[in-house]
């Protein structure tokens, strides 16, 4: 028994109207809030990009890994206290819970770029490719910028 053509018709186009749902992936649930990388003095072969990262989804994901062309290697990393020292140590991931903000910050979770291949210049752009768990990524633009130092450490940006 054949379908007469007009059914046909008629049942691709409701399908066609009717609401896609789309699976939501970190890359677009996750919101990238002040992103920026620190300059460097001349001759430094490594930085750091730092940035808030605000999961607005509801489901908990981790960011596994990052890369940009303007370093050789490009990790994830945590300063821990060890035997009254800060160390800084490469991670697999960082978490990223449902309906949290996770900072990237000085002293803290960070994004380190290893065998910097340019120099980091303020107001210039770095692109970085953020990637996560569910295999999805994110581009963003983030600027250099001079971080101030003070007799007690870093100040900020």
């Amino acid at each position: 028994m054949s379908v007469p053509r007009t059914w046909m018709l008629l049942g691709l186009g409701m399908l066609m109207m009717s609401p896609v749902i789309l699976a939501a992936s970190a890359g677009d649930e996750v919101q990238v809030e002040d992103p920026y990388v620190r300059a460097v003095p001349p001759g430094q072969p490594n930085s750091a990009s730092f940035m808030a990262l605000r999961n607005t989804g509801d489901q908990t994901y981790q960011l596994v890994g990052a890369s940009s062309d303007v370093a050789e290697v490009v990790e994830l990393h945590t300063h821990t206290l060890e035997d009254g020292m800060m160390r800084m140590r490469q991670v697999d991931h960082i978490e990223l819970p449902a309906g949290e903000s996770v900072s990237l910050k000085p002293g803290g979770l960070h994004i380190m770029l290893i065998g910097l291949k340019q120099k980091l210049v303020p107001d210039d752009q770095v692109l970085l490719t953020l990637r996560f768990s569910d295999g999805s990524e994110r581009e963003i633009a983030a600027p250099v910028r001079k971080i101030r130092m003070t007799m007690g450490g870093m100040t900020g940006h």
